[in-house]
């Protein structure tokens, strides 16, 4: 047993020794020459102004794609589907695309974030000798690069720890890690390398000190994924596609040739108007995600299914729980799913991989799922750090399309490689995939598609190293610029910069003047975060057509704090109200539209029945504390504290506070919504803070100021002074 231990560790210490070899002598020199060889891509004047020019309206997209027989109708406008009409219509195929939410609505903005190859498929591809795992992580690290390429201002390197624990595992993973450097070749973001426990400690002060030897560190991408989407939305359509975000398909059109039904076209119907229409095509792609089998039923009602949807959940903490530019894998959590924790958006994430689940329009996520990632963070942070529910900013589920296998009964064995099906009616379904691969998913499928329906492309596939939106004339100080010439926020202008790239000029011009010295123009619609009231203007040219679109994709302000969300939220339907010239009717629905949205799946609910849910748990003098705490603002004794009660104790302090929040303070413990608090509520809403449920409560802060007043003994009374 001795000696197999010890051949063991020769093992692991001979491919560790092969690696570096690999490492010294080919990695590095070859990594050297390509950023040495590297350039900007550059673009023909034609394809500048093209990618410069207005958009084109919703209301001609609509026309344009009723009016003639398309060469290719995309249904779905997530990553694949976006991908497969940016990559038709640049082979010169006429194309249009219909999705029955807004764009990346559903999978592809609710990703981990990550551009990767994929460690884990690596490992498995070695250890299980699967030929076809190792090609699709080879595939996915070159539309990696790709991807960070021609989306500079959206996709970036970011390194990952992988934290050590036993000494044998160091030249294990680090064999792992090199093996995903030489699998990326020339495409290799920059070389992984080890850290000893101090150096780790200093990249990752909260990691947990004991047991931890060493830590690995390997770079992926990372991305803003609903931004990216909508890029390659506006770039589709600069190119000619015409893409429809709220059309939603009712039923495919048949036709018979030569004895046999073939599919030609969808009706649809505008989801906003009620508008139906026909949408005629010589060849049918779905590409919708989870909800690819529905559309597969529509041509053949006895298909087979061929996909398994799968949630995965993802909770956002503040930034104080990672460093800014490190990020973590935990690759063996209690129940063997695998942890990423990553900065993000000036935000931590921190998030599962996947579980089965049904198909729906809303998925939430669920209480014992974000417990499940508060408790394994809790593993691998420092003591030092409390892992608090309360600071759960916001949590999301997405239900990803995995190819699912007849044999293999549980998910995590499925990998997210992809299958292109072409059924008797010559529907094409791209199914599986994930958004790293989009591309080159795309392209298999427009071959596919030209080649099942005789399309006649005028050339061939453009869309590697083809420029998104906004990238054409991005840098990495363009933000300077925007600060020097227009006079915004730092903060600001360098979050537009790296979000709408060259096009952050035409946010900028349509900022605001602010009224102070500084910041000249751009006001925010929520002061803690860089997002301005011009991207709400911005967002309508880009096709957003609700408010949702507007504060979940076009900004990502509801998956980074959903309270903050809600509080910007009536600002957003003021504006997108007096440019779309909404009715007071369509506004209140569009405000109970967005805020059912943040209550069901942007987890504010979850939080509200976490807090209604949660035991009492306080000390006879504790209870007795804070009843007099209560009290100190029920000055006329009523039993409950109201919004008079809370205007008067602001008005006393000096404090100017709306009237919109003063409703917002009460409602943060007001739980059964009658507009008052009674003591029950307050006890409840005490318990809470104390065990971190809820923290930084402004009304549980109202209190204790006012509590702390009324106690403070004045000078005069006190018997001192001068």
């Amino acid at each position: 047993m001795r000696t197999f231990k010890y051949a063991k560790r020769l093992v692991y210490l001979s491919i560790a020794g092969i690696g570096g070899v690999y490492t010294a002598a080919v990695l590095y020199p070859s990594l050297a020459s390509r950023y040495k060889n590297s350039s900007v891509t550059r673009c023909s004047p034609e394809e500048i102004q093209k990618m410069n020019a207005p958009l084109p309206s919703r209301e001609e997209l609509i026309k344009g794609i009723q009016s003639e027989e398309l060469d290719v109708l995309v249904i779905g406008g997530g990553a694949t589907g976006l991908g497969v009409a940016l990559d038709a219509v640049t082979r010169g195929l006429k194309t249009g695309l219909v999705e029955k939410f807004d764009f990346s609505s559903g999978t592809s903005s609710r990703s981990t974030k990550l551009i990767h190859g994929g460690v884990r498929y690596l490992q498995k591809a070695v250890f299980n000798l699967d030929i076809e795992q190792y090609k699709m992580v080879k595939e996915a690290l070159a539309e990696r690069a790709n991807l960070i390429n021609i989306a500079p201002h959206l996709a970036y390197p970011l390194p990952i720890m992988l934290p050590v624990y036993q000494w044998w595992q160091v030249p294990y993973f680090w064999a792992g890690i090199k093996m995903y450097d030489f699998v990326a070749g020339r495409e290799v973001l920059k070389p992984s390398y080890l850290l000893s426990k101090s150096r780790a400690l200093e990249f990752f002060p909260m990691l947990q000190k004991d047991k931890l030897k060493a830590a690995l560190v390997y770079y992926d991408g990372q991305h803003d994924d609903a931004r990216m989407a909508v890029s390659l939305a506006i770039t589709a359509v600069r190119h000619g596609a015409l893409c429809l975000n709220y059309t939603r398909v009712e039923s495919l059109i048949k036709t018979c040739i030569d004895g046999k039904d073939q599919i030609c076209g969808a009706k649809v119907i505008n989801t906003l108007t009620g508008e139906e229409y026909t949408i005629r095509a010589k060849c049918v792609i779905n590409a919708t995600g989870p909800y690819t089998d529905s559309i597969r039923t529509m041509g053949d009602e006895k298909v087979k299914k061929i996909c398994q949807p799968a949630a995965g959940v993802h909770i956002v903490l503040p930034d104080y729980y990672s460093p800014a530019n490190m990020g973590l894998l935990d690759p063996s959590t209690s129940d063997g799913r695998v942890i990423f924790f990553l900065p993000w958006q000036n935000v931590t994430i921190a998030g599962t991989t996947d579980t089965p689940c049904e198909v729906t329009d809303n998925p939430q996520p669920t209480e014992t799922e974000i417990q499940f990632i508060l408790n394994e963070i809790r593993n691998y942070l420092s003591s030092d750090v409390e892992v608090r529910r309360g600071d759960v900013l916001s949590a999301w589920a997405g239900i990803r399309p995995l190819v699912s296998d007849p044999n293999k009964s549980d998910t995590q064995s499925i990998a997210r490689n992809h299958i292109i099906e072409v059924a008797k009616n010559k529907l094409i379904t791209i199914a599986g995939g994930k958004w790293t691969t989009y591309r080159s998913m795309a392209e298999e499928t427009v071959d596919k598609a030209v080649k099942t329906c005789s399309l006649h492309p005028s050339g061939p596939c453009r869309t590697k190293g083809l420029m998104l939106d906004g990238a054409h004339g991005w840098s990495p100080t363009l933000f300077i610029r925007l600060v020097q010439d227009y006079g915004l926020e730092n903060a600001v202008a360098y979050h537009l910069a790296q979000t709408y790239g060259d096009k952050a000029f035409k946010v900028a011009k349509l900022c605001s003047l602010t009224g102070k010295r500084w910041p000249v123009v751009g006001k925010r619609l929520h002061e803690e975060y860089p997002y301005v009231e011009a991207e709400v203007k911005y967002a309508m040219r880009e096709y957003a057509c609700r408010a949702i679109d507007v504060i979940a994709r076009r900004t990502r302000l509801s998956f980074i704090n959903v309270h903050a969300a809600q509080e910007a939220l009536p600002r957003v339907v003021d504006m997108m109200a007096a440019e779309l010239g909404w009715s007071e009717e369509r506004k209140q629905a569009e405000l109970a539209h967005a805020e059912h949205y943040l209550r069901t799946e942007m987890g504010l609910d979850v939080r509200s029945v976490t807090e209604t849910n949660a035991q009492l748990k306080l000390t006879k003098d504790e209870i007795s504390h804070y009843v007099r705490r209560f009290k100190s603002l029920d000055v006329d004794n009523k039993g409950y504290i109201s919004v008079n009660d809370l205007r008067r104790y602001f008005k006393n302090n000096g404090e100017r506070i709306s009237e919109d929040q003063l409703h917002e303070i009460l409602s943060e413990v007001d739980l059964n919504r009658n507009a008052q608090v009674d003591i029950g509520e307050f006890l409840q809403l005490m318990s809470a803070v104390n065990h971190g449920v809820i923290v930084h409560s402004r009304f549980a802060k109202a209190l204790e100021d006012n509590e702390e007043k009324l106690n403070k003994i004045t000078v005069e009374r006190s018997g001192g002074g001068v």
